[in-house]
């Protein structure tokens, strides 16, 4: 999937200026940047949800169903674009079959069953009667299992915690079986187990299954963890991009935070980020006079 040159805006006001994105099959893209840098925005942009002022959105070979199961090449960046089907093209029903957006803020809907809920991402396979989804209900329990929502098929979507809806919506995502997958801060209301194997599960479809998978974080050690490929964007503009150990930088992050950030590599290659406020810094003046 190709984002080329793209301009959005929020009425009127540009808040994405020219940016260039590129999701490859098999890689896990992040984005990261300070609020309000315009990481959800692009999201939204790239699965069809912001109508973008300038640029297109392309899927490319490699990015379609057929094309990620039989392992296709991702291809140079010229020969994606001039093979690139425009997104713009797709019907609705074409392209949720293609692409799919966990997205920051949903409905809570109410008189539904967990499994029900996660159903509805079986919706662009199916024609006017669900008997011709002949391997939906597999790919269903499949969805549920991998998001440990399986014990709550029968239990009442209303009345789930955060971190169980959360869990929910993902599995209705992947039920969707698409293979572009598109996450905006999905670690989101849960614990800290969760977020472990939320994070397992992202690398899983990569790794595996030949997902492409563009997600936000906001915690960049996850994203250091997780990603090939970090996209690190600053007041609309993308400022970095490239692994994780090119972009994560000191210099790099404390500019576009706005905060002195220390980064550490340990002898097994796990980045970790630090940022320093007055707190932090007095800490090490303490235990510098203590030494």
């Amino acid at each position: 999937m190709l984002g080329l040159d793209l301009t959005i805006s929020y009425n009127g006001t540009p808040v994405v200026h020219g940016a260039e994105l590129h999701l490859e099959p098999g890689k896990v893209t992040a984005l990261v940047g300070p609020n309000g840098s315009g990481k959800s925005t692009l999201l939204r942009a790239l699965a069809r949800l912001h109508q973008p002022d300038a640029g297109r959105v392309l899927l490319t070979p490699g990015g379609d169903a057929h094309t990620v199961s039989s392992g296709a090449a991702a291809g140079e960046p010229d020969d994606l674009v001039a093979h690139g089907i425009d997104a713009a093209s797709l019907s609705a029903r074409d392209f949720a079959r293609r692409v799919t957006l966990l997205a920051q803020s949903r409905p809570t809907p109410g008189g539904l069953t967990v499994r029900e809920l996660v159903e509805f991402g079986r919706h662009p396979h199916r024609g006017r009667f669900i008997a011709g989804d002949a391997h939906g209900a597999a790919i269903v329990d499949r969805a549920m299992s991998l998001t440990g929502v399986g014990d709550l098929a029968g239990n009442a979507v209303d009345q789930l915690s955060g971190g169980q809806l959360q869990r929910v919506w993902l599995a209705a995502c992947l039920a969707q079986d698409t293979a572009v997958l598109l996450l905006d801060e999905p670690t989101t209301y849960l614990d800290m187990r969760y977020q472990v194997e939320l994070l397992d599960l992202i690398r899983e479809l990569a790794d595996d299954h030949g997902v492409t998978i563009g997600v936000v974080l906001h915690d960049l050690d996850q994203a250091a963890a997780i990603a090939d490929r970090i996209v690190l964007l600053e007041s609309g503009r993308v400022r970095a991009v490239g692994t994780p150990a090119e972009v994560l930088v000191s210099d790099v992050l404390s500019s576009a935070y706005g905060i002195r950030v220390d980064v550490d590599i340990d002898e097994r290659g796990c980045i970790t980020t630090c940022p320093i406020g007055r707190y932090n810094t007095r800490q090490r003046i303490e235990r510098l006079a203590v030494a």
